[in-house]
Parts: structure tokens; C-alpha cells; sequence
């Protein structure tokens, strides 16, 4: 049942716990793992959860590619399904996100993030694997199987973004100087009013609470600035490497798993409201990419949003499950 404006903040307005820079003091609802490695010149740590099959193992690996304002947690549901059904599972966190290192200098770019998730899978032993991106993660996924598609056995995307190239469609791109000073100013209550507002529809659950605490905590922790710098790098990658032009050249089996009421995109609330009007609709932006993809399916959630995986948990790990089998 969805829960009313204001029932969900009287309930989210008492939280005010905070986190470290790689978000000590949060729970994990596994063990967490480090990856320690040298990129860019820098030691970086990669957390990751690799959680294995508590039913029969089918032999198979699903990795959970998380979006910008989730985490390797968030898939916790996910996980509990998925090796429910024989899956080992592997959800990290991608460097300058939650429990990963927020180095103070880092060029990021969604191929350094694919070159870092695939060292962590062959340091684990895995060689190929199903990879379910949502959000940003969907962005990460395409490249990575763009990059290493003998390693992808299958492609779901759920909800990801980038199916626009925005700055071409007329939004003015934020420098990475005003990324940082909107990041700064981030709080639960900011957290929670965009997710109620792009994700949601305009509703909310108390279960969302979770997420909203995990992200404004680790903003307010004793790494703020830090959190936030990397965080307006992130941004910026997200902007300015669009992956939408090479959707044609993916060469492997994929699922597109849509909220078709997702309103989804980068920098809207700076665009002229002319633009602003015609990006972010999913409801379209769905059937556009299945057709680029060669040999892609479509599956829509029809009057759900940005996390359709977090809003009807049964429905949605019913329809996944039934992709992964076919």
C-alpha cells in the first residue's frame, strides 16, 4: 500500500544518523569484502558482497551494477531472490560510492569503472557472468559489455539511464564546480523530495526510509566534502558520456526491464522548461532503445518508477527470474 507525503516525512524528518567515507556504520545485509588495488596511481579499495546460492547452485553468476543514488545494499531483495533460485551473486560498490574509496583525484569515466569491476571479477575467479544494471548501473553495464562481451552471458537493464543524450537534447550542463556545490547541500529531506518527486510518482513507502538515511548520512558524515567532490565527478561522467549512440553495437542478449512512469534525467531542473518537457519519459524512451538493441526485449512495469525492483519487490523478481530463464 502506498503511504501518504505526509506520513513519510513526519517518519523520515527523525533520522540523523551519519556515516563515514566509505560508510562505516552502515548495514550491510551481507559480509562486505574489500578489492584492494592501484588505479590511476591511487591504492583503491572496491567493496563488494559475493553472496552464494542458498538453494541448489545453478552454476551461474548475476552481477548487481547499482545506480547513482543506490548501493551495493540496495540490491538487497535482489540478492535474497536470486540465490534463492541458485545464483551466486556479486554486488559491489563502485569506487567513490558507500563503502568504496573516494579518492581526491580520479578521472572518472564509465570505461575506468568497467576496467575496475572486471579486475574484481577475475580476482574472484569469475569469468563470465549475467550482468543486471539499474540506473547509472544500466549506463556501466552497456559499456562493460561493450568493452568485454565475451565476459557477458546475458544484459538486463533496469531502468537505466542514458537511453538520451540530454546535453544534446538542450539541457545546460552543470560544470563540476556547481555538481560540487549542489552535493554540498544535499540532505535527507532534499533526498527524499527528488525520489518521491522522479522516482516515486509523488508517493512514498516507510521501506524507502532505508536509502534516504544511507545517502544523507554519509553526506553529513565526517567525509562530506570528500562524498561530495566525488560525487560531483560522478555527475559529470554521467552527462557527458552518453552511451545511447552505441546501443546498435551491443552484441549481447538483453532485457530491458522498465518503470514506465520513471521521469528520470540528469540536470531537468536547470533545462528550459521546453526541454525539460520532453526528456525523461520513460513511458517512450522504452520502446526507442529495445529497437536499437539488436534482438533486445522489452518489458514494462506499467505505472511504476525509476526502481521497480524496490516498488513491487514479488513483480518484479517474478518477471526477472522468468527473463534469466528463457
Amino acid at each position: 500500500m502506498r503511504i501518504l507525503l505526509t506520513a513519510a516525512l513526519l517518519a523520515g524528518s527523525a533520522s540523523a544518523a551519519t556515516y563515514g567515507p566509505q560508510l562505516e556504520g552502515f548495514n550491510y545485509p551481507h559480509p562486505v569484502q574489500k578489492y584492494s588495488f592501484t588505479s590511476q596511481g591511487v591504492p583503491l579499495e572496491m567493496a563488494y558482497m559475493d553472496v552464494a546460492p542458498t538453494a541448489a547452485a545453478n552454476g551461474k553468476t548475476a552481477v548487481l551494477l547499482h545506480g547513482k543514488n543506490f548501493c551495493g545494499a540496495t540490491w538487497d531483495q535482489t540478492i535474497t531472490e536470486l540465490t534463492k533460485a541458485g545464483y551466486r551473486v556479486v554486488a559491489p560498490d563502485q569506487i567513490g560510492f558507500c563503502a568504496s574509496s573516494k579518492p581526491e583525484h580520479y578521472q572518472y569515466t564509465f570505461q575506468q569503472l568497467a576496467a575496475n569491476t572486471d579486475a574484481l571479477l577475475k580476482n574472484i575467479g569469475i569469468k563470465q557472468a549475467i550482468f543486471i544494471g539499474h540506473s547509472t548501473g544500466g549506463m556501466l553495464a552497456t559499456r562493460y559489455a561493450l568493452m568485454y562481451p565475451d565476459a557477458v552471458a546475458r544484459l538486463v537493464l533496469v531502468n537505466p539511464i542514458g537511453l538520451e543524450d540530454w546535453k544534446a537534447l538542450g539541457v545546460p550542463g552543470p560544470s563540476v564546480d556547481q555538481w560540487y556545490a549542489r552535493e554540498q547541500k544535499l540532505s535527507a529531506d532534499s533526498v527524499r523530495a527528488y525520489e518521491r518527486a522522479t522516482y516515486y510518482g509523488g508517493t512514498w513507502k516507510p521501506e524507502y526510509e532505508k536509502w534516504v538515511d544511507m545517502l544523507a548520512g554519509l553526506n553529513a558524515g565526517p567525509g562530506h566534502k570528500l562524498v561530495a567532490w566525488n560525487s560531483a565527478l560522478i555527475y559529470d561522467m554521467i552527462f557527458t558520456q552518453p552511451v545511447v549512440y552505441e546501443f546498435p553495437l551491443l552484441k549481447v542478449p538483453t532485457t530491458l526491464l522498465i518503470g514506465d512512469a520513471d521521469t528520470t534525467a540528469i540536470a531537468k531542473d536547470v533545462a528550459p522548461p521546453e526541454v525539460k518537457a520532453r526528456i525523461g519519459h520513460y513511458n517512450v524512451l522504452g520502446k526507442e532503445t529495445v529497437k536499437k538493441i539488436p534482438g533486445a526485449r522489452l518489458v514494462e512495469f506499467k505505472g511504476m518508477g525509476h526502481a521497480p525492483q524496490m516498488e513491487d519487490p514479488v513483480a518484479f523478481h517474478r518477471t526477472l527470474l522468468e527473463e534469466l530463464n528463457r
